[in-house]
């Protein structure tokens, strides 16, 4: 087993707090908020601890400023235990001098707190309190990928670029369906497969109802995990993920009901979908708007499907869906180190970027994402090479650089046309 390196997420913790009151990490269970937030706490109070949970809630609804204090930054783990302290909070940042008194981990998204968080970062039009995502692992991070390619130098657009990569099909199989989960790099291989059937066992059963305290039909979230799943990286609809979800004629499941079980997944960081990109174009062609359909993390699609590596080596159309969803995450972890977002674009032309990482700055690049071998990345190429072509470089910038990742591949190269490729097994941020 290689040494995991410290987590992108660590650095940008510190960053933020130098700069705010308080520091707002969010994320699915089992990802590691707690321990990232406490290697830089200097007190800690764990809301969800069984043996003070009650106590711990009554004391912040009588007097929360007692729960408030302690050496800064103070973390205040699952904070939403008892949500009435996020306007404490609030009011203990606004009148504290200097910055990184707190830090607050959560798993949800308090339905009735979202709003309200984003009027508290926009006070007095400057904000006191930053939010970070935290994801499982990137393969950088949990010591897969040896890094010999930056997707941060990519974006300087150098001339060549060098790497080898040992990663086999069968390894970005396994990593796929282990996920980025930090407890199971010292597992076992078989144990370490078992972690995200037992998250997903998890959401269905109890997870699920957190988000908005709703209690739903364990079969039912599993029979739309298992939707999800199938659907990685498009823009199904709802009616489309409802009449797959049924499993006969009879049932019948509303729309809204479906809504519903995507909107509370989503506040607990089970699906993170990819908004999609709109450049300003040569022609006037329509651009989709859809959000493709992904997880926050490969492991929960191959859970929901019961699939492990041998399955998806036996079925490398599914293979290649999921393996998406394994390169959006490390995409995001790498871009939230930049200042930047990652995007899809896909047209009425039907052309389609599977990723577009653009930064604060306006740069910008195009990448497509393929198991391997050289007919799919001539494909991905072609497809690159007619995105960059439709963009008007007149009204906004060119391409930085244009990627094809990759599953395997023993190097990482520029080609002469400017493409570069990259195996996932030589990228960090």
């Amino acid at each position: 087993m290689k040494d995991y390196r410290p987590r992108i997420v660590d650095g940008l913790l510190k960053r933020k707090l130098a700069g705010k009151g308080a520091v707002l990490i969010k994320g699915p269970k089992w990802c590691g908020k707690t321990t990232t937030a406490e290697q830089v706490a200097n007190s800690v109070l764990y809301m969800a601890d069984t043996s003070s949970r009650e106590q711990n809630i009554k004391l912040a609804n009588i007097d929360p400023h007692l729960i408030l204090d302690g050496p800064s930054p103070r973390l205040i783990d699952e904070w939403q235990v008892a949500p009435f302290l996020w306007d404490a909070i609030r009011f203990e940042v606004d009148h504290r001098k200097g910055h990184g008194h707190f830090i607050l981990t959560g798993s949800v998204v308090m339905h009735d707190k979202e709003d309200e968080e984003k009027k508290i970062i926009q006070h007095s039009g400057t904000g006191r309190i930053a939010r970070l995502v935290m994801r499982p692992m990137s393969l950088w991070e949990s010591g897969n990928s040896n890094g010999s390619v930056s997707l941060r130098e990519l974006f300087q657009t150098p001339r060549k670029i060098a790497g080898t990569c040992d990663l086999k099909l069968q390894d970005i199989a396994y990593l796929t369906c282990r996920g980025g989960w930090p407890d199971t790099l010292t597992m076992d291989h078989d144990i370490a497969l078992d972690q995200a059937f037992d998250y997903v066992d998890a959401v269905a059963e109890t997870d699920i109802s957190e988000a908005d305290h709703v209690n739903r039909d364990p079969e039912q979230v599993r029979r739309l995990l298992r939707s999800y799943a199938r659907n990685q990286g498009t823009q199904v609809p709802l009616t489309m993920l409802r009449d797959d979800m049924k499993a006969n004629e009879a049932e019948t499941f509303s729309e809204d009901t479906v809504g519903s079980y995507v909107k509370a997944l989503n506040k607990i960081f089970v699906i993170e979908d990819m908004p999609s990109w709109n450049p300003n174009l040569r022609s006037k062609t329509a651009i989709r708007t859809s959000y493709n359909r992904y997880f926050i993390d490969p492991s929960i699609a191959t859970a929901a499907l019961g699939l492990g590596p041998n399955d998806l080596i036996n079925d490398t159309g599914t293979f290649g869906f999921i393996f998406e969803t394994l390169c959006a995450r490390d995409l995001r972890i790498f871009a939230d180190a930049m200042d930047g977002k990652v995007y899809h674009y896909r047209d009425s032309d039907n052309l389609e970027c599977d990723a577009v990482v653009h930064l604060r700055n306006g740069s910008y690049g195009l990448i497509e994402i393929k198991l391997g071998g050289d007919r799919l990345i001539e494909d991905g190429v072609k497809t690159l090479l007619k995105l960059s072509d439709k963009i008007d470089t007149t009204k906004m910038k060119a391409p930085s650089f244009m990627a094809v990742l990759t599953a395997v591949g023993q190097y990482a190269f520029r080609r002469a046309d400017g493409v570069y490729v990259v195996p996932i097994g030589c990228l960090k941020d």
